[in-house]
């Protein structure tokens, strides 16, 4: 894998020798071809590091001689698990991630009649600025690696114990900022000689980059699409997601029509009830409004504790009035249970501790 076909983030990341956590199976074929190996040794090690696998001592069926060479010419990138919190009410875990170059990230692991799932981080930090989130307290730092994002999956595995089969991109930062990352990221989970997670098990969430929504529905029309509305009303949009001065509701309502048309997959709107901002009864008229006729599921949360925000969450009693409005007319809507919220792992809370 030559450096010059990544983003500048991963580039760096692999001058103290090759990730290969960052590598697809014909990467790592073509990365044992050039180095007098037989192709199918990549599939090997392929195989070993979506397992889990840390070290290329663990790697049991390649020669000594091989594992000693890829000692001493690549690494195994795995995020360490610097801290793991539990909520003993619902038994999720929050998990900081130390990365190679000492920031950190969260994620969150969640237990569900499903199955597991995990809510993985796309950036150290974040750049939208929604003024009700805490990913964003920090500022941006910089964007995650595929590998990174890959990582928190595996490494999360291994501490609680259980496969992950359903993943969310809703950690820190705003995925489609960071496209071609999130592009491999998918790709690699989706590789039937590794995780082989179905698209249909994975949903990212954007604040509403239209641009990149247009093309995820060309590259990954499978996948879940998740939208951060929060207002049904631009001018008010702008005031909590500065993100609106550049993608204006009109325009990414109509990207969101276009996609569902496109993929015909429906659409979830996250949309966090703010005391007093979003959540009066012209609110709710003007959301129906907005969404009637749309492919859509409206997913309401009552707003996470975000000391810094100054804004106080709708009540679970005033979430349930609403969803029942919006059924009644027709849009789909639930009120998300709420997992994490005790560890400060819930929609909103995720933040950079270190780094």
């Amino acid at each position: 894998m030559k450096k010059g076909n990544l983003p500048e983030t991963e580039a760096n990341l692999l001058e103290a020798g090759k990730n290969l956590l960052e590598m697809t199976v014909q990467e790592l074929a073509d990365f044992m071809g050039e180095a007098g190996e037989a192709p199918f040794r990549g599939r090997q090690i392929f195989k070993w590091i979506q397992s889990g696998a840390e070290t290329f001592d663990e790697m049991s069926n390649l020669p000594l001689k091989l594992r000693g060479k890829l000692a001493e010419q690549a690494y195994i990138g795995l995020p360490e698990v610097l801290e793991v919190q539990r909520d003993e009410s619902d038994g999720t875990k929050k998990l900081l991630f130390g990365l190679k170059d000492e920031n950190c990230v969260e994620g969150v692991f969640m237990k569900y009649r499903y199955g597991s799932s995990i809510c993985v981080s796309s950036q150290v930090g974040c750049k939208m600025g929604c003024t009700f989130c805490a990913s964003a307290l920090g500022g941006f730092v910089r964007n995650l690696t595929a590998g990174e994002m890959l990582g928190q999956i595996l490494a999360a595995e291994k501490i609680c114990g259980e496969k992950v089969n359903h993943v969310v991109v809703m950690g820190m930062g705003e995925p489609f900022d960071n496209y071609d990352s999130l592009s491999r990221f998918l790709r690699l989970l989706h590789e039937p000689l590794g995780k082989g997670m179905s698209y249909r098990n994975i949903t990212v969430s954007t604040s509403g980059i239209i641009p990149a929504i247009e093309r995820f529905g060309d590259d990954f029309p499978q996948v879940n699409l998740a939208v951060s509305l929060h207002r049904a009303d631009s001018r008010g949009r702008s005031r909590i997601m500065p993100v609106n001065e550049a993608y204006p509701l009109e325009t990414l309502l109509k990207a969101v029509r276009n996609h569902t048309e496109k993929t015909g997959r429906r659409v979830t709107f996250e949309y966090a009830l703010i005391r007093g901002e979003n959540d009066s009864d012209k609110d709710v008229k003007l959301l129906k409004e907005k969404l009637r006729g749309m492919l859509c599921h409206v997913n309401l949360i009552p707003l996470n504790r975000v000391d810094e925000s100054g804004f106080q969450g709708s009540s679970r009693r005033r979430a349930e009035e609403i969803a029942a409005e919006l059924v009644k007319s027709g849009i789909p809507a639930t009120v998300r249970r709420e997992l994490g919220a005790g560890i400060d792992g819930a929609c909103g809370q995720l933040r950079r501790r270190r780094g």
